[in-house]
């Protein structure tokens, strides 16, 4: 039976109106070991953050979502957690972390916790107890007996080759989805359950806000672990993608965890490969009970068959998946809205033009996902509109899945060397959101006075906090600008969503009403200027610009003559 927790002392105090406060909030995502490092390692640590809590309290943001600071061998960056309740040492201890609660609370900024459960570390206990036969752990962990050179089945990991590996000492196979330092939870155990949920609550007993879940919907696995389609993509994603038990799960978990506390707690599930009917057994009101996910659809628009194969981007399509889903949750469910985080290339370089254009883009895709229904996430750097870099070679890339990308292709004889796939890696892999972040012209960025775990980008000395900070037409205030304004009108938040223009190849506009207030959002997702006229069904006579990223006049004309990535939000005059 679930135990109610009292809300330790150091809380936030939740909203007495029952409105659940994550839904007027801005998100900002750190990702720790590449924000502000404070002993010289070239490592980000908590202290780091604690000496930029100012920054994220004056750019106005409600939530900070950190990622993992779990004890961790560093497989993944910390996605291989081997202790839950620890904090790696690099990035300090649990002191540090305390004093960042504390310090973020007092500014009325919640603190949002990774959570990775799907699986751990192979030098977590519990796997180590697992491999060794030991009980209750032996059943911890998917294994299979079998023939040393056949995997069990023909599941592909999501870092690319078999989803199994051979463990000599228990001379059997197990799974991971991930890296081979990463196998998966075996949630079909109970005592697994159980374990994961003492975890859950051991953190929200030291006031933490919520929980970012790790592909949470991976936990469940088809039973008997069946070969995939072998032509369908990542082959066996049938199998272990929101699998047979996954809402049985999740509804335990809520209410063993979440439904336990005496406060609003916000949870956001990482769940690749969902459709909107998918998230709404979710999130909807007859759900599962998170607050929200993070959905991909729109990540991947005119890729091929891998990630590593980057199209042309499609507008058109992009605004049909966001009209589908900004639509789809509006009634039942909640949206995440986000171009970036620490998996995704800079939304500069990935939606945007991060030349020519890199202002007036960046603030646009910032318009784009501060005007959406749904909860907006910022990623570090984001704010200064950082771009993708630029690795020479293979020994300047850290990220696991890159590294394997590479040697792959050139094992598999697609590449001869590195120059061959550069392009691909430069345009998407995940080293490019983590390159420290660039807070002066100073050496390395201001990151750190040692050498940087992963190279700063070059144009450090031209993007930085410091630069965007002394000028008042930057990018930085610019999202200020935005942070505010969706504070104070609640069409905003809560209006309904209508798209205009829905064939247009270039722009990109729609309309939010909540009762009799409106908002007109007009984008030119283009280098090109372009003109529209104004759909009849769009009244204008009380409209008037709240915000736009170029000079352009006040009111509302017949038409829209738009300068390449012009950005503008009409409101209605009472608001």
């Amino acid at each position: 039976m679930s135990q109610r927790h009292s809300p330790p002392s150091n809380v936030l105090a939740t909203e007495t109106d029952g409105t659940p406060w994550w839904k007027e909030a801005v998100v900002y995502q750190i990702y720790p070991k590449s924000f502000n490092d404070t002993d010289a390692d070239g490592i980000g640590d908590i202290p780091g953050i604690v000496e930029k809590v100012d920054y994220l309290d004056e750019l106005g943001v409600d939530a900070v979502w950190l990622s993992p600071v779990y004890q961790s061998p560093q497989a993944d960056n910390g996605y291989d957690i081997s202790d839950y309740r620890a904090i790696d040492d690099q990035y300090g201890d649990l002191e540090d972390w305390g004093q960042l609660l504390a310090e973020l609370h007092d500014r009325d900024i919640r603190l949002i916790m990774d959570l990775v459960v799907n699986h751990t570390s192979d030098e977590h206990e519990w796997f180590k107890r697992s491999r060794r036969g030991e009980e209750p752990y032996d059943d911890y962990y998917y294994w299979r007996e079998g023939d040393p050179e056949t995997p069990p089945n023909n599941w592909d990991s999501f870092f690319g080759g078999s989803a199994w590996s051979y463990d000599d000492e228990r001379e059997a196979w197990y799974l991971h989805l991930f890296d081979e330092k990463q196998p998966d939870l075996n949630w079909r155990n109970p005592a697994v359950r159980e374990d994961v949920y003492d975890m859950m609550n051991w953190w929200l007993d030291r006031g933490i806000d919520g929980f970012r879940m790790d592909v949470i919907n991976l936990i469940s696995k088809t039973e008997g672990l069946p070969d995939g389609d072998p032509h369908g993509g990542l082959v066996g994603a049938e199998h272990f993608m929101n699998g047979p038990r996954v809402h049985e799960y999740f509804s335990e978990m809520i209410g063993q965890t979440i439904d336990t506390v005496d406060r609003e707690i916000m949870t956001v599930g990482e769940t690749p490969g969902v459709s909107v009917e998918d998230a709404r057994e979710y999130v909807g009101e007859d759900g599962d009970g998170l607050s929200m996910v993070f959905q991909f659809e729109h990540m991947g628009v005119g890729d091929g068959d891998s990630k590593w194969d980057a199209g042309e981007f499609d507008l058109v399509e992009f605004k049909q998946i966001f009209e589908r889903w900004q639509t789809g949750l509006a009634a039942d469910g909640w949206n995440s809205v986000y171009l970036s985080n620490h998996d995704q290339p800079r939304s500069v370089s990935q939606f945007g033009n991060d030349g020519e254009y890199r202002q007036e883009s960046a603030k646009l895709l910032g318009t784009f996902t501060h005007t959406l229904h749904g909860t907006p996430f910022v990623y570090q750097g984001e704010e200064l509109g950082m771009t993708n870099a630029s690795f020479e070679s293979i020994d300047e890339l850290r990220d696991v899945e890159a590294i394997n990308f590479v040697e792959e292709a050139i094992q598999d004889g697609d590449a001869e060397d590195y120059d061959d796939v550069r392009d691909a890696i430069e345009a998407v892999a995940r080293d490019n959101a983590r390159t420290p972040m660039q807070w002066s012209a100073d050496a390395n960025a201001g990151f750190t006075d040692g050498e940087p775990w992963l190279k700063v980008t070059d144009n450090y000395a031209d993007i930085n906090v410091a630069s965007e900070r002394e000028s008042r037409d930057s990018i930085f205030q610019y999202y200020r600008r935005l942070i505010d304004l969706r504070h104070d009108n609640d069409v905003l938040i809560y209006g309904d969503f209508e798209l205009h223009y829905p064939d247009h190849e270039s722009v990109f506009a729609y309309t939010r009403t909540l009762g009799e207030d409106r908002a007109l959002i007009v984008l030119n997702w283009s280098d090109e200027p372009t003109t529209v006229d104004i759909p009849d069904d769009i009244p204008t006579d009380d409209l008037e610009l709240a915000i736009a990223n170029q000079d352009v006049s006040t009111g509302v004309n017949a038409q829209f003559e738009l300068q390449p990535w012009d950005a503008r939000v009409y409101l209605t005059e009472s608001q």
